[in-house]
């Protein structure tokens, strides 16, 4: 069963977009599996060789990711193991991978210690992601605001 929407669940913030997505992809482990996922593992003995993760946590994790409806799972043929792959909803995680890669580069690095780096098809460099409105202009934190549930504007929803 998909829950990624709806409110059948306990949520850390029923009406903040983060705190959901905190809540059903935000465990370290989670975004990894993801992330290798976009790097094409795609059964258990992928993500367990390529992550070092106990067996049981990679178990929990994985059925998490697909209860959630961020992976998938087919059976491979001969029909022994599971094979994972990314839905809609995992693909979407990109960007959010990519962010999390540059943050990375800028703040967990020393300046001169190497790190892998992510490649477009053609071996270049990615451009550092930047939020922009939708007018095309540049937006931070200082200038911008969380419009919540309720106030002026209707549902505060962002389309």
């Amino acid at each position: 069963m998909t829950t990624t929407r709806g409110s059948g669940r306990d949520w850390t913030d029923p009406t903040c977009p983060v705190a959901r997505t905190v809540d059903l992809v935000g465990d370290r482990w989670c975004l990894l599996i993801v992330r290798d996922a976009m790097d094409g593992a795609a059964t258990f003995t992928d993500f367990q060789q390529r992550l070092g993760i106990a067996r049981n946590i990679l178990t929990d994790r994985l059925r998490r990711l697909v209860d959630h409806g961020v992976l998938a799972t087919s059976v491979n043929p001969g029909g022994k193991r599971h094979g994972y792959e990314l839905t809609e909803a995992g693909r979407d995680l990109f960007t959010v991978v990519v962010a999390l890669r540059q943050w990375g580069e800028r703040h967990a690095f020393a300046a001169d210690e190497p790190h892998s780096v992510l490649v477009d098809r053609d071996g270049r460099p990615l451009a550092t992601l930047r939020a922009e409105n939708r007018a095309g202009e540049r937006v931070s934190a200082a200038t911008t605001r969380v419009r919540k549930v309720g106030e002026h504007g209707g549902s505060a929803a962002r389309g």
